[in-house]
């Protein structure tokens, strides 16, 4: 009998063992409360390094939404949107909260060399708790958006309370992308060099500033390409629910689903294969 079979006979586990998928997510739901307490501190402590604080959550998106405003809609001119600076305001808003979830995630495991190297949990929670700060800075940024939306004219109907339904499911999706950066990026540190890089496509792919069929209209396949990625759907599912002219359709509910399921499963158990290593390669 070798010294590991003698062990595991008496009850004896490896010191940072790789559990079981099921009880992995038992133990990481047990301690979500730590991932919340992580991000609300983290929060506080950005924000005390700052004479504005919290009103950065505001200002930026604002900021960020009138200045692509100014310079697409003049580059655009005739070919600008129905709706512009509603559409817009939608787009930027929406992306950044994405875009923020897979920026912070990757670096959650690398960030955190500290936590990973000294105490024992699941490592899962240290991107799900990078998103959480993002979420809890998304919430200005839906405030702005609802006071841009009234003052270009666009009056809450009944479908407005469906993006309730849109922010859980793309909470749900920014949560799973989150989490399989932070692997990607801990064990591959190059990577982390590229996603500014691959975040500036996505944005200028996604359908931000622009309407993706007529800008790609003579691309039949990048126009596919297009429809299938994830921040697109999201985006424009909500521009229909939220801006006049535009319609939620079927296709978009059922493509945002999908990716809302898909993407927490994959990016929790691709996480989870690799959570005997993290703590020897940070």
């Amino acid at each position: 009998m070798s010294l590991a079979e003698f062990a595991e006979k008496h009850g004896l586990k490896r010191v940072g063992a790789r559990p079981k998928f099921g009880e992995y997510l038992k133990d990481s739901f047990r301690r979500f409360g730590f991932a919340w307490t992580l991000s609300s501190f983290t929060n506080e402590a950005s924000d005390a390094r700052t004479r504005l604080g919290k009103w950065w959550a505001f200002l930026l998106p604002a900021i960020q939404a009138a200045t692509y405003g100014l310079i697409f809609g003049l580059i655009l001119g005739s070919n600008r949107p129905e709706n512009y600076l509603a559409f817009l305001f939608t787009g930027v808003f929406l992306f950044t909260f994405m875009s923020g979830a897979l920026s912070s995630g990757s670096t959650a495991i690398i960030g955190n060399a500290g936590l990973v190297n000294s105490l024992s949990f699941p490592r899962v929670l240290l991107p799900v708790s990078a998103v959480i700060r993002q979420f809890l800075n998304f919430w200005p940024s839906l405030i702005m958006l609802v006071a841009a939306l009234l003052a270009t004219g666009n009056w809450p109907t009944w479908s407005w309370l469906l993006q309730i339904v849109v922010i859980f499911l793309m909470t749900m999706f920014a949560t799973g992308l989150g989490i399989f950066a932070a692997r990607l990026n801990a064990q591959m540190r190059d990577l982390g060099k590229l996603i500014p890089f691959f975040t500036r496509i996505l944005f200028y792919v996604s359908g931000v500033f622009f309407v993706t069929e007529t800008i790609f209209a003579d691309y039949p396949l990048i126009l596919q390409v297009a429809n299938f990625n994830p921040f697109y759907n999201f985006i424009q599912l909500s521009r229909g629910l939220l801006v006049q002219g535009y319609e939620p359709t079927a296709s978009l509910w059922i493509s945002c689903i999908a990716w809302a399921i898909v993407m927490p499963i994959v990016g929790v158990f691709y996480f989870w294969k690799a959570e005997e290593v993290y703590g020897r390669d940070v």
